[in-house]
């Protein structure tokens, strides 16, 4: 393996089952996977999903919320949820996880992007596996409009990762939804954020997250444009990151703009 800086984005619906409580076998699973691939001399940042929905299964409700406040307090409850689940499973393999909460003004103000960039840097030294997410508990217009997969691609710019790894429910970009159109076939090779490419955007297919494919494009976009690859591949089994980390072709990439 190439030693390479990865960020790898989990989303909901990877994370949970459809009754929003943890999927602990593919959890875990993650977990193992990650903590190999750092013994292997890769850097690893993970950005989880996953606060909201954890917290909507701890609290018994009945679906997402839609109101701000339930929204929030349930992601006070899933945040707690969601890393003492990731502090347990990667100590299990000599890991040390720490927790970045952010908004959008931590990565867009310069003096709070550099406090960000600096404690990123020095975790990585210390051999630490930052978990990032975004502060969905007090910022409204966070869950409003925000995402993950924008935030994992302003992480991996931010952070110069070689590579981003968008874990999803789908297997990658097709040349339409498969849910529908059975016929779709999947696009493994993207050189270019063409129009075309750009009109493949649909919906969320689960009820617990808040991406969709035209959230990953959007995160192409700002990945590729700073020359940094970008992968959306199926989380269902996370052995796949192996293949990746080993640049066999995988799901779908997106190739960053060089030089």
């Amino acid at each position: 393996m190439k030693n390479k800086r990865i960020v790898v984005k989990i989303g909901t619906s990877t994370l949970a089952h459809t009754t929003g409580l943890l999927n602990i076998r593919r959890v875990e699973e993650l977990c193992k996977v990650l903590s190999d691939l750092k013994n292997a001399g890769h850097e690893v940042i993970l950005v989880s999903s996953g606060a909201i929905g954890m917290g909507v299964g701890k609290l018994s409700l009945s679906h997402r919320p839609e109101d701000t406040p339930t929204k929030q307090a349930a992601a006070a409850v899933g945040q707690c949820e969601l890393m003492y689940t990731y502090d347990k499973a990667f100590s299990q393999y000599n890991h040390t996880v720490a927790q970045i909460l952010l908004t959008a003004a931590d990565v867009e103000h310069p003096d709070r992007f550099e406090n960000f960039h600096n404690t990123m840097i020095r975790l990585l030294a210390l051999k630490a596996l930052p978990v990032i997410n975004e502060n969905d508990t007090v910022a409204t217009e966070e869950i409003n409009i925000g995402d993950n997969d924008t935030l994992a691609a302003r992480v991996a710019v931010s952070m110069q990762a070689d590579l981003l790894i968008l874990l999803s429910d789908i297997d990658g970009l097709y040349t339409a939804d498969p849910h529908t159109h059975p016929e779709a076939t999947l696009i493994s090779d993207i050189p270019a954020l063409t129009q075309e490419i750009l009109s493949l955007a649909g919906d969320s297919a689960s009820g617990l997250g808040t991406g969709g494919m035209s959230t990953k494009l959007h995160a192409a976009a700002i990945c590729t444009q700073a020359g940094c690859d970008m992968i959306i591949a199926n989380g269902a089994s996370p052995t796949v990151l192996y293949d990746i980390a080993d640049d066999k072709p995988v799901g779908s990439r997106f190739r960053g703009k060089k030089g």
